[in-house]
């Protein structure tokens, strides 16, 4: 008996941990979301990641790195770019390289 009360206290508190934080108003907001959707997804569960994905606010710091990793792109291309000229304007100021048998 005393086992099933230590469960079920943590079990509440558990509870009201979620309902504090908000995950439960979350959970049922897209519940009813799903619930009230005309056309009924094929996937139920990619439809819970989505709306929950599309729910939490999107972290400052990850767009700053998202920028970066846009910048770095674009300055990688234009630098293989400049590198294939380079190579093209050496390959005419010097003579064909000749493999030596070993």
């Amino acid at each position: 008996m005393a086992h099933y009360k230590a469960a079920n206290s943590n079990r509440e508190q558990f509870r009201r941990d979620l309902e504090k934080s908000g995950v439960l108003d979350t959970l049922m907001k897209v519940l009813v979301a799903l619930y009230e959707e005309p056309e009924k997804p094929t996937s139920a569960l990619d439809f819970l990641k989505h709306h929950l994905g599309a729910a939490t606010p999107e972290n400052p710091e990850i767009e700053l790195l998202r920028l970066e990793l846009a910048e770095m792109k674009e300055k990688y291309e234009a630098a293989v770019k400049e590198n294939k000229k380079l190579k093209s304007k050496l390959a005419r100021y010097e003579p064909p390289q000749e493999k030596r048998a070993e």
